[in-house]
């Protein structure tokens, strides 16, 4: 396992508690990061309005190529180190604040003494069904039995590689203390299936796990699990606000304004966590998804010290080459001025947060 450590403070412990907070909330509101608009038929809608996403003549063939590789598998996943978990148990109770890639758009954030992660997926594939749709290319970074207690889940949105109802069942079962945070109209997906310890939020709401502050914020993406049920429950992005570290977390997201206004009230991040993969054809994803140069525009934008990309090389979901995001990335924090900011990981790769890096080789 290829751990990064370095000392920390030992933060006086704890009594784990969970709340809404109005602290915060109103600031992000002021800001316009809330509430959500929805439609006159109740749909959540984005900052920009509707999006589009192609017309029928991309959409049809991406559909069939997408098939296809769901029974042959492309080169180029992503690098993968191996982690037992066992520094990442330990670090639950003395709380380096440190961050690890599980895979796709699951993270591990310890922070004060709290251990949460972001859209938990350890199924071998992102689909509604196990004998078909996106199979897992590269195994996950942690075993879900060799993970440390969890605190807290935040979930981005409902799509199948981001709400993975099995791993969600899986760590509610595991420990019955777990929170799981989700936007607008996604706790009764999660109550109809046994779990509920949920906190539901809007954007520009917010919720205290400890003493780390978790706001819900906004996204430009959608929702969807079913038939007729397009925008029928929220998206969004999440900030984890702790008592010296700061993390956002984009989810799924195309670029948009939102993330200048976030950066403004919450910022400067010490990491964000943006999507770099899933971008082609353009025709189709460009509304919903950031390219590679995006993403670092969004991080530089969120005011960002350390801009991790995610959301690539684990499940095939679009046209272009699966190892081609992390390439055009680099290159783009390289251009901009920012070469040692942008944050390339392997599967199951720790590190911790800058300003904790005297140990780093």
């Amino acid at each position: 396992m290829r751990v990064h450590w370095a000392p920390t403070p030992i933060f006086a412990l704890l009594a784990f508690a969970v709340a809404i907070g109005v602290a915060g909330a109103a600031e992000c509101q002021s800001a316009g990061l809330g509430p959500a608009r929805r439609d006159a038929d109740g749909r959540f809608m984005n900052l920009v309005g509707p999006l589009g996403h192609g017309s029928l003549g991309v959409r049809l063939p991406f559909g069939f190529r997408r098939v296809y590789h769901t029974f042959f598998a492309r080169d180029g996943s992503a690098p993968q180190v191996v982690n037992d978990g066992a520094f990442v148990r330990e670090n639950a109770r003395h709380s380096v604040p440190t961050v690890t890639w599980i895979g796709h758009a699951t993270l591990l954030f310890q922070l004060d003494h709290i251990s949460i992660l972001t859209d938990p997926i350890w199924s071998e594939r992102a689909s509604p069904v196990e004998f078909g749709g996106p199979p897992r290319l590269v195994a996950p970074g942690i075993a879900a039995r060799d993970l440390p207690p969890i605190d807290a889940v935040v979930i981005s949105h409902n799509h199948y590689d981001h709400l993975d109802l099995p791993s969600l069942i899986m760590l509610s079962e595991r420990d019955a203390a777990t929170r799981f945070l989700v936007p607008l109209g996604n706790a009764e997906l999660l109550r109809d299936n046994g779990i509920e310890n949920i906190i539901e939020l809007d954007w520009g709401e917010t919720a205290n796990v400890g003493s780390v502050t978790i706001h819900c914020l906004p996204a430009q993406h959608w929702s969807q699990r079913g038939i007729g049920d397009r925008n029928r429950a929220l998206w969004s992005s999440w900030a984890l606000i702790g008592t010296e570290q700061r993390i956002y977390f984009a989810g799924d997201t195309g670029y948009f304004e939102g993330f200048a206004a976030i950066g403004t009230a919450l910022g400067p991040f010490d990491v964000a966590a943006i999507p770099i993969g899933a971008y082609l054809p353009e025709a189709m994803m460009h509304m919903a998804h950031v390219n590679p140069e995006q993403a670092f525009q969004a991080g530089v934008d969120v005011r960002a010290k350390r801009m991790l990309g995610v959301h690539w090389g684990t499940f095939d979901l679009s046209d272009e080459p699966l190892d081609e995001p992390p390439e055009r990335f680099l290159r783009a924090a390289e251009q901009g001025g920012r070469k040692g900011d942008a944050w390339i990981f392997e599967v199951g790769e720790t590190r911790t947060l800058p300003g904790f890096e005297a140990g780093l080789p």
